[in-house]
């Protein structure tokens, strides 16, 4: 089964010669026309490996037609900015050095391992049905499976992309392949995989809508609490009523619901039966079993369950008909908060409830997860993982056993030291629901891991320890397994006592039982590990030498045009995606190779909200790249860097789940990773999130807001300095200019600028009826120090000489003469007039100036150099001691932001 983490190449394999370990682990090798046998992934050949976007055109030598606003200004072709890209290099043979572990051994002179060929007849080398991704620092770490059936695609045009370019020499300042064995090298091509819709993770309709989320507020239950209480009346929900609308989206329950609360159907409600336990949770009508299983499994650890749960609500005390419940989205602790009536028929709950009548916990924390998507259809179809990292803000990994590498009894006995959450299944059967194996096992049903540890065994023959798996069946029922180290078999006779007492044995019809580690791979397909966060873990828990990873999380965002810029197959447009680095310091402590562990997870942000309208999930992943001191200097990276380097390690494929995640080991050091949508200009936001065994330190990788120097290039188009003399003649024609528009006050207003840039800027604006209102009111704001809404004649020159820089700035990256620049550019053009902005800056100005096709035309480019001109003076005037920081009270930052 294909993996969203590492697959068959990195595990043990006998018929094979194994991989030596590699200082980074090596990129997907695709081993098949098909793709690992796999005719669904969306194949990127090499035609498309470097591919342009196609919006982005090729720079001009052909300049703009001279309309100077000086007169006598002279015309003269501008050199090309570095943004606009050079043509695309025709295809040569590529270099043999490559960082990338192969399947033959690598000379230990050198810190890579040898490149594996790169056939030139097709751009995947031919193989076995499956895709080989060379040994992870020699650990063989496993991969993650896909909970679904991939579904069937068409291969993506090949003619549409220029041909494949190769790493020439890399240019002077470059680390030479001596210094980084990724320079230079051939960077292989990324692929997609899309998953049908239905099999998706959490398949659902819709989400909460934003109304709905305004109840989910920190003070609104207490408050509303109080409220009820003392008006005597029971809380009603209104985001979430007792309605059809609640129940179901896509069409109406087949018989009459009827909505109760718990004192309507029993006499005696309680919010917990004596405690709480994993006993507590039973299926009804809806297919969320998914997230019984995460619930059963959250009633192990009292932190987790009360964090989710908390215990300051029942139906006695302060009771009000209102309860709260904590989940976890993307990045933070949300409170849902909703009323205790339950849907019903014939007094009956119908959907999730407790083996005790009258406890009502687990029926009211559906109901409140409902909410949170939407409605309890929403609900149908999911994984147990997805759920816990709701309950638990932790990170899942996914590993398919029948590919089970080496170390994975090491991974699990790690995760259960940091109490992570693990489950596992059996594939089902296609054609009987909840099939029964011979050994009693359940197809197609989620089991839980409760323990996982080695126990003593003495036999006549040997004595040693035995790698064994504790496992709960979430029916709590005699559903178990029913062979070798089931409940009373007998094999335990060779367990000493004292250990069967310290594991607690008990041999109870209650759904748990114990398995060798060798049975669960062989007769178990999927196990998977909810990695907790380090806040998960009690202050005892950690005092006990429970171990627990550092975690580092970033919030981000995917604008169209601006910082979308597609994987790296889009070369041109691939750097403009934000970046991030990680600092890697100390190697585990039990890894020999002095390597680090590493889990990159990529969520996507509140897409699943938009399903009702038919937005789904995008195509999302992940690059890595090696960074040297040298390259620590610059932010971000740009075009070249990218051009020039391979990357260390990557999501296996880019796929459209709710969360991409993978596992490495890489050696100290700093790294770059780079998370992107497949294709350009698909819009999103997303947080990624970086668990290590050792700590780490992680900074976006952006350009520091301020001021900077004006580009070189764009000098011989601007006027030259304007001496104060007064017979100057430059100064005389813009003298006569102003006079005969200002008139007798000697000041122009708005309306007598716009006439004026209308006239001069005639060659730029392309296409339009002249400046707008708004753009030149902000033009006299900028420098209209009184507050007059007029300028003199000394404001009017400066700002003409800046009006002259912005369109030298335009025209220099306006390389087709459209009157516009496309927005990937804007960072550049920017830059380029002396402004220095971060993503989140970029990202606002093209929402508020871009258009929707992705341009920036002249007057809307203006607009932001003018704001970002005026806001960042307007800051540097207060910081008197250039501490970042700027003190203004309302009414003066309310006078300064709404004139300007």
């Amino acid at each position: 089964m294909e993996t969203l983490g590492y697959n068959k190449n990195e595990v043990s394999d006998d018929t094979q010669s194994k991989p030596k370990s590699g200082l980074y682990p090596s990129l997907p090798y695709p081993t098949s026309e098909s793709v690992g046998g796999m005719p669904y992934v969306v194949k990127q050949t090499a035609q498309s490996q470097n591919a342009s976007y196609q919006g982005m055109s090729q720079p001009s030598a052909t300049p703009y037609p001279n309309a100077g606003i000086y007169p006598n200004l002279p015309a003269m072709p501008l050199p090309y900015p570095s943004t606009p890209l050079a043509p695309i290099p025709s295809a040569s043979p590529y270099p043999s050095a490559s960082p990338y572990p192969s399947a033959m051994p690598y000379p230990s002179s050198t810190p890579y391992p040898s490149a594996m060929p790169y056939p030139s007849a097709t751009p995947y080398p031919s193989g076995p049905p499956s895709l080989p991704y060379p040994m992870a620092g020699g650990m063989g770490m496993p991969g993650m499976p896909m909970p679904y059936a991939p579904l069937p695609t068409s291969p993506a045009p090949q003619s549409i992309y220029p041909s494949m370019p190769t790493p020439s020499a890399p240019p002077p300042n470059e680390p030479t392949p001596e210094e980084e064995p990724s320079v230079g090298v051939q960077e292989l091509q990324f692929t997609s995989v899309k998953v049908p819709e239905n099999q998706n993770m959490f398949w659902m309709g819709r989400k909460a809508n934003t109304t709905r989320q305004r109840s989910i507020q920190g003070d609104d239950f207490a408050t509303l609490r109080e409220s009820c209480v003392s008006n005597n009346t029971l809380f009603e929900d209104p985001d979430f009523p007792a309605n059809n609308d609640s129940l179901m989206f896509s069409r109406r329950p087949d018989r009459y619901i009827e909505w109760l609360r718990p004192s309507e159907i029993v006499d005696d409600p309680q919010f917990f039966v004596e405690g709480y336990s994993r006993f507590d949770v039973q299926q009804g009508e809806l297919g969320d079993c998914w997230l019984l299983a995460a619930a059963a499994n959250l009633t192990q650890d009292s932190k987790l369950f009360f964090r989710v749960i908390p215990p300051d609500q029942d139906f006695q005390e302060n009771y009000a008909g209102i309860f709260h419940f904590k989940f976890w989205q993307y990045g933070k602790w949300v409170e849902v908060v909703i009323d205790d009536r339950l849907p019903t028929y014939n007094g009956e709950l119908i959907y999730m409830h407790s083996t005790e009548k009258n406890e009502f916990w687990s029926a009211l924390l559906e109901k409140a997860y409902a909410k949170l998507h939407g409605s309890y259809e929403a609900l149908k179809g999911g994984t147990t993982c997805e759920a816990m990292e709701d309950f638990t803000g932790g990170v899942t990994e996914w590993y398919d056993i029948k590919d089970a590498p080496p170390n994975l009894f090491s991974i699990m006995t790690k995760a259960a030291e940091r109490g992570s959450m693990m489950g596992c299944s059996l594939e089902p059967d296609p054609h009987v629901l909840e099939a029964e194996t011979r050994e009693g096992l359940i197809r197609g049903h989620a089991y839980s891991i409760t323990k996982v540890c080695m126990l003593d065994i003495s036999t006549p023959n040997r004595q040693g320890k035995l790698p064994m798996i504790r496992m709960r069946n979430p029916w709590g029922n005699d559903a178990e397994w029913s062979g070798p180290w089931s409940d009373s078999s007998p094999e335990w006779r060779f367990i000493p006592e004292h250990q069967k007492e310290a594991i607690g044995l008990n041999f109870d019809r209650d759904g748990e039982f114990w398995m060798s580690f060798q049975d669960f791979l062989n007769h178990f397909d999927r196990v998977e590990i909810c990695n907790l966060s380090p806040d998960s873990l009690t202050e005892n828990q950690e005092q006990s030498s429970r171990r627990k990873w550092e975690m580092s999380m970033f919030e981000g965002e995917w604008t169209s045009g601006v910082t979308a810029g597609g994987c790296r197959n889009f070369l041109e447009t691939f750097w403009h995606n934000p970046q991030y680095i990680i600092s890697l310091e100390d190697p585990d402590e039990e890894d020999d190779d002095g390597k680090c562990t590493v889990i990159v997870a990529l969520m996507q942000k509140n897409r699943r909200s938009k399903r009702n309208v038919g937005i789904d999930c995008l195509t999302i992943g992940f690059a890595i790249y090696h960074l040297t001191d040298r390259d620590m200097e610059q932010k971000p990276q740009g075009l070249h860097f990218f051009k020039y380097r391979a990357s260390v390690a990557r999501s296996p494929h880019f796929i459209n789940t709710r969360e991409v995640c993978a596992r490495f080991k890489l050696p100290p050091g700093h790294y770059l990773i780079v998370p992107s949508t497949f294709d350009p200009n698909e819009e999103g936001e997303f947080i990624i999130r970086v668990f290590s065994e050792t700590m780490n330190n992680m900074e976006e990788n952006d350009d520091e807001v301020g001021f900077g120097e004006t580009d070189d290039r764009i000098a011989p188009a601007l006027p030259p300095p304007t001496p104060k003399d007064e017979d100057d003649p430059q100064r005389i024609a813009l003298k006569r200019l102003f006079d005969s528009v200002a008139g007798s006050d000697e000041e122009v207003d708005w309306q007598e600028l716009k006439r004026i840039l209308d006239h001069s800027m005639r060659d730029v604006m392309v296409g339009t009826d002249g400046f707008s209102k708004d753009a030149v009111r902000s033009m006299v704001a900028m420098l209209d120090k009184d507050r007059s809404g007029r300028l003199g004649f000394d404001e009017f020159e400066a700002l003409l000489t800046d009006i002259a820089k912005w369109r030298a700035v335009f025209k220099l990256y306006d390389t087709r003469r459209s009157g516009s620049i496309d927005g990937f550019h804007l960072r550049g053009a920017l830059n380029s007039a002396g402004y220095h902005l971060n993503n989140r800056l970029l990202n606002a100005l093209a929402h508020r100036y871009g258009s929707r096709e992705g341009k920036v035309p002249f007057d809307d480019f203006l607009m932001c150099a003018i704001k970002v001109k005026t806001f960042i003076e307007m800051f540097r005037e207060r910081d008197t001691d250039n501490s970042d920081t700027a003190f203004f009270n309302l009414d003066d930052w309310l006078e300064r932001t709404i004139y300007s």
